[in-house]
C-alpha cells in the first residue's frame, strides 16, 4: 500500500547526518531506490509503498543511534547498519550471536551468516576448515572461539600456528632471533588475542605456555590434547605439512584451519597443502567446511571491491 510519511531527524546536527553536499543522504536514496525521499532542514519526507517506509525508519532510527554514539557517519557505517544483522553495530545484538566479552566489555560476536556458521560449526565438530578472502574474519572468529573454549574451562590451552612462508619478503634479513624474526609474522594472532585479554593476563598466559604461538615447523612430533589448536593461513602448508598437523589431534581437542586460496605464497610448482586436504577429506562427515566469501567481509567496503575486482581478472585469465 503507497502512503508517505515525514520523519523528523532530531538531537544531532543536520549536516552530520546528511553529510556534506548531502552525500549520505544521496547514498540513502540508492539504499531505497523504491522510495522518493525529500529533505528539507532536518525533515525527511517519504513516498512509496508503506512496509518499505517502516524499513526506513527503523534503519534512520539505527544510523542516529550509531552517529550518537560514535560521531561519525560515513558510507562504510551507512553500509554495515543496511545489513539484516546491522542492529548489531549499536549494541542490539541478539545475545546468541555473542561470542565472549573482549576488553573493556566489547562484545565480540559472530557478525555474518558465514561467521555464524563457523561458531555452529565448531559446537559440533572437533575439526573445522574456514576457507576465503581477507577480510572475512576467519582468524579473528577463529581466535574468539579458542578463548572462549579456554575461559569457559573446555580447554587448558590454545595453541596459535601458521606456516612460516615468506609472502615475497625474506625472513632472514628481519634483525633478532628466529622469536624476533617470526613474531611480526605472527602479529595478526596476537592482535586478535589483544582485543580479547588483558595485556597483563595475556603475556602471563604467553609466558606460562597456556596459550602458544608458534611456527607450524614447532608442531612435529607432538601430541596435541585437551587444546584448542588454530593452524591460520593453512593455504601456504605443503602437502606434507597439513597431514602432519592434522595428525596431532588429540582425544581432546578442537582444531581450526584457516585459508585464503587465493594467497598462496608457495612455489608455484608445489600443490597447496589446504587445497589437498579439502579435496582428500571431503567425504569424511566428522570435519566441518566453512567457505566464506566476498559477503562476509568485515572490512572497509573497498575489500570487497578489492577481491571482487581481483576475482573477475582471474576469471578473464582462466577463459
Amino acid at each position: 500500500m503507497e502512503g508517505s510519511r515525514k520523519i523528523l531527524v532530531k538531537s544531532t546536527n543536520p549536516v552530520e547526518f546528511f553529510g556534506v553536499n548531502n552525500t549520505n543522504l544521496k547514498y540513502l536514496r540508492k539504499c531505497f531506490p523504491q522510495l522518493i525521499i525529500a529533505s528539507r532542514g532536518n525533515t525527511l519526507t517519504l513516498s512509496g509503498d508503506n512496509i518499505i517506509i517502516d524499513q526506513f525508519e527503523y534503519k534512520i532510527g539505527l544510523l542516529l543511534k550509531h552517529l550518537e554514539k560514535y560521531k561519525t557517519l560515513s558510507e562504510n557505517n551507512i553500509d554495515n547498519l543496511m545489513l539484516d544483522d546491522g542492529a548489531s553495530l549499536v549494541g542490539e545484538e541478539k545475545n546468541s550471536d555473542v561470542i565472549l566479552h573482549g576488553n573493556g566489555g566489547s562484545k565480540i560476536r559472530a557478525r555474518t551468516i558465514n561467521q555464524k556458521k563457523l561458531v555452529s560449526a565448531i559446537e559440533k565438530h572437533d575439526m573445522v576448515f574456514a576457507v576465503g578472502p581477507a577480510g572475512t574474519g576467519k582468524t579473528y572468529t577463529a581466535v574468539a572461539l579458542a578463548v572462549k573454549a579456554l575461559k569457559a574451562k573446555e580447554v587448558k590451552r590454545i595453541v596459535l600456528t601458521r606456516p612460516a612462508v615468506e609472502a615475497g619478503e625474506n625472513l632472514g634479513f628481519l634483525p633478532g632471533d628466529l622469536k624476533e624474526k617470526l613474531d611480526p609474522y605472527l602479529m595478526p594472532l596476537y592482535d586478535a588475542l589483544r582485543d580479547m585479554i588483558p595485556a597483563e593476563k595475556l603475556e602471563e598466559m604467553l609466558q606460562y605456555g597456556v596459550i602458544e604461538i608458534a611456527p607450524l615447523a614447532f608442531m612435529r612430533g607432538r601430541t596435541l590434547d585437551k587444546a584448542f589448536v588454530i593452524l591460520d593461513e593453512g593455504q601456504n602448508t605443503t602437502m606434507m605439512q597439513m597431514k602432519m598437523f592434522l595428525t596431532r589431534m588429540g582425544t581432546t581437542a578442537k582444531f581450526i584451519i584457516t585459508g585464503d586460496m587465493s594467497q598462496i605464497d608457495l612455489p608455484s610448482r608445489q600443490k597447496s597443502g589446504l587445497s589437498f586436504a579439502l579435496d582428500t577429506l571431503k567425504d569424511v562427515k566428522e570435519i566441518g567446511v566453512i567457505r566464506l566469501d566476498k559477503n562476509d567481509v568485515v572490512r572497509n567496503k573497498l575489500v570487497t571491491k578489492i577481491i571482487e575486482a581481483y576475482e573477475k581478472h582471474d576469471s578473464a585469465l582462466n577463459k
